[in-house]
């Protein structure tokens, strides 16, 4: 008895004229299958040419329709009002970028796709189209039935895992969005997903402090001591192993490391700059609590570097071995 094929994984377009084509070929040529790339036929083989890659590929309209007998890449294709210059975004493309995350999710949420894997945006130019969200995780929330706790945004890498409390909020905000409750859903959802999505059967999580040295007794802050410290009590009393609330600039050297298996922070740049610091090309976005798989790249658009076949496909190449790892439930 035959098993049956793996689902194909959905590679959204992100911005057009920025790298997502390139490392989306090189992730291909590099032996990356059972993927559609969403993009312009036309604009992919031109990028493919441009890099020397032979342009062996096939249209389809949906993933069903996934030929499993050939080793030619599928492409999804996506018409756009403007063909992509590298470097140059349009916001005349931006209602293409939304509309192509939208259809990869309703392919991944029917059960026709494994999931989804997302090249960056370029957030400014979709906000020039009437784009409302502050990223790419929320815009995708709003698509899902989302777990408590979630969005779960989730950076990892092979020797860090940690997850921002807030994402994409400024910094000056931080202090009042963040409260016990808040942290008491993050760790929950985060200490059932670190069972279920990568086999920890008794997960050590390491909350951050928000203020320098943890507040120090409330000498440099009192929301260590009266809003992260309380969730810390509340968690142990649930029996989850969260420790803290741990300074956050000895929380990320070797030794320390060895001692929990993922990081709640409580900001973006808090516990990104870390783990894009240990592994910058090899890391990977998974956005957690959602009803479908999505990763994607821990980095940008590469405007600066889009055209001139430099960029490196290894977070991307990593993004879709940890999506097909969720997809078939092996640990990630």
């Amino acid at each position: 008895m035959s098993l049956m094929p793996a689902l194909p994984i959905i590679i959204t377009p992100g911005e057009p004229a920025g790298i997502g084509t390139e490392i989306s070929l090189k992730a291909w040529q590099a032996g990356m299958k059972n993927i559609c790339l969403m993009g312009n036929p036309d604009h992919i083989a031109q990028t493919a040419q441009s890099l020397g890659i032979v342009a062996n590929f096939y249209e389809i309209s949906k993933p069903t329709l996934y030929d499993y007998d050939t080793s030619a890449l599928a492409i999804i294709p996506v018409s756009w009002e403007k063909m992509p210059i590298a470097g140059h975004p349009d916001s005349v493309n931006a209602p293409m970028v939304i509309d192509a995350i939208r259809q990869a999710v309703l392919w991944s949420q029917s059960g026709i796709a494994a999931g989804i894997v997302t090249n960056p945006i370029q957030k400014s130019c979709l906000y020039k189209a009437g784009f409302s969200f502050s990223g790419h995780t929320e815009y995708l929330s709003s698509l899902a039935t989302t777990m408590p706790g979630g969005p779960l945004m989730m950076l990892t890498c092979d020797k860090l895992r940690v997850v921002p409390a807030t994402v994409h909020i400024p910094l000056n905000k931080v202090a009042n969005s963040i409260t016990t409750g808040l942290i008491i859903e993050k760790c929950t959802l985060m200490h059932y997903c670190l069972q279920v999505s990568f086999g920890i059967q008794h997960p050590r999580i390491a909350i951050c402090g928000l203020n320098p040295h943890a507040g120090e007794d409330g000498r440099m802050g009192e929301e260590d001591g009266k809003v992260i410290l309380p969730a810390v009590h509340k968690l142990v009393s649930c029996g989850i192993n969260a420790t803290g609330p741990h300074p956050a600039d000895s929380l990320f050297h070797t030794e320390a490391r060895a001692n929990y298996d993922a990081v709640l922070g409580m900001y973006h740049d808090q516990v990104l700059i870390p783990l894009k610091t240990i592994d910058f090309f090899g890391g990977v976005n998974i956005t957690l609590g959602l009803d479908f798989i999505r990763t994607s790249p821990d980095h940008g658009t590469g405007l600066d570097i889009a055209g001139s076949g430099l960029a490196r496909a290894d977070s991307l190449i990593a993004a879709i071995k940890m999506a097909r790892r969720l997809a078939d439930g092996t640990s990630a």
